[in-house]
């Protein structure tokens, strides 16, 4: 089942970016570690190149995965975004009220979410309880 994801254009450079790492770096690496395991002898005890192996089933398995968000990743087009709700890119104030900070986060799609950049996922707690709310309403949001 695919599941459509919605990216600035900064987030989907960098899912391409590092998809082609991936692909044109990691994977070769992988694949001489491999070799140089197996030019060692006797593969039946051999734990480097079962370590190696390994590597690379982890690898394959993160490239078929960025390949699968990739091909479901759509570009926002900010011009057609509704400007009166909170959606995705839309930037929002929130007040904790246990202790009265106040925070200021851009909600994005998960993959490009940064706490530290102040950007949160649409898909957290925050985001869930934000998302189609009026410009100025007040959402009450319990997290974990």
């Amino acid at each position: 089942m695919s599941n459509v994801s919605y990216y600035t254009a900064e987030g989907l450079k960098k899912l391409k970016e590092e998809l082609d790492q991936l692909k044109s770096i990691e994977r070769p690496k992988a694949s001489q570690a491999i070799a140089e395991a197996r030019d060692k002898g006797d593969l039946s005890e051999n734990a480097e190149y079962d370590a190696a192996k390994e590597a690379q089933g982890m690898l394959e398995m993160r490239i078929a995965k960025l390949e699968e968000v990739h091909s479901n990743a759509r570009l926002i087009d900010e011009s057609h975004l509704d400007l009166t709700k909170v959606l995705v890119l839309s930037n929002v104030k929130i007040k904790n009220q246990s202790n009265g900070m106040e925070m200021k986060y851009t909600l994005v799609a998960e993959s490009e979410a940064d706490l530290k950049t102040g950007k949160i996922s649409v898909t957290s707690p925050i985001g869930k309880g934000l998302l189609g709310k009026s410009v100025g309403e007040i959402a009450e949001i319990t997290v974990p």
